[in-house]
């Protein structure tokens, strides 16, 4: 009985990994085919002969490599900061008491049921304030911080950052932020790696906020840059899933450098809570 359970559980992962991969898969065979192939019926699932045909009508169209490096400017920066801000806020928010505690988290907690579409023209007129209009402060500053990330690290300290630790901390004269540094942020790691990662992935595929705010196509972010590559009446669409796949390319590589140490921070909190 066990052993067949055991079948029907590999199985049951096989067949959720398959397809979890079908539509990158599906992704990298239509890159490396032809509009017309793509079109045709029955569909084709093998591999092409057309992708650097295609990668290279992308690069010819759009500045690939300069809108690369704006994207990695741009998500980098925001990740550093939303971790930093967000941990600090976070562990705040567990370990200390402060007046209206309470109530500033519960207005935290509000900000994240309002659509983020409703604060794009408040935030357009802010940033026209300031200047920044065109500018990569625009796209950093404003989500130098976010509800979703204070709420994840307080949830995860509140549990895993023992008060025994930080009265001993205190005891031998550490500072609130000593505290933070030395004491909290090395058991926020595994909770630090989540969030990294998810903040990474949204600011290299956010598109809304860069298409508003950036006027100069040397800025263009990657999602902006690519979507210039949409006819008006006619699309090339092995063009444009060469573009995307381009694009994902770099999230995928540096998830394969990244994997075994984010697996073991993940494994290393779920021990520890």
């Amino acid at each position: 009985m066990a052993k067949h359970k055991s079948i029907l559980l590999y199985a049951g992962l096989i067949i959720g990994l398959l397809i979890s991969v079908f539509p990158f898969y599906w992704l990298v065979v239509m890159a490396t085919r032809t509009t017309s192939e793509i079109y045709s019926f029955p569909p084709q699932f093998w591999f092409g002969t057309n992708l650097m045909d295609n990668i290279s009508r992308v690069m010819d169209n759009i500045d690939f490599f300069g809108a690369f490096l704006n994207t990695l400017f741009v998500a980098s920066c925001s990740t550093i900061l939303i971790l930093f801000f967000d941990s600090l806020a976070g562990f705040t928010f567990a370990k200390f008491n402060f007046p209206g505690k309470k109530w500033l988290f519960v207005l935290l907690l509000a900000t994240m049921m309002a659509p983020a579409q409703l604060s794009l023209v408040p935030s357009f007129v802010i940033m026209a304030g300031f200047g920044w209009v065109g500018t990569f402060k625009a796209l950093i500053i404003p989500g130098m911080a976010n509800a979703f990330g204070i709420f994840w690290i307080r949830q995860y300290a509140e549990e895993s950052v023992p008060n025994e630790l930080l009265d001993a901390g205190r005891i031998d004269g550490c500072s609130f932020f000593r505290l933070y540094w030395n004491i909290a942020l090395p058991i926020l790691r595994p909770a630090l790696s989540f969030l990294g990662a998810l903040t990474f992935i949204g600011a290299w595929n956010d598109y809304l906020w860069p298409l508003i705010i950036l006027n100069d196509e040397s800025k263009f972010t990657l999602q902006v840059a690519l979507s210039s590559l949409n006819g008006i009446y006619v699309t090339d669409y092995s063009m444009v899933i060469t573009g995307a796949l381009l694009a994902v390319m770099p999230l995928i590589i540096l998830f394969l450098f990244i994997s075994k140490q984010f697996i073991s921070d993940i494994a290393a909190g779920a021990v520890k809570s």
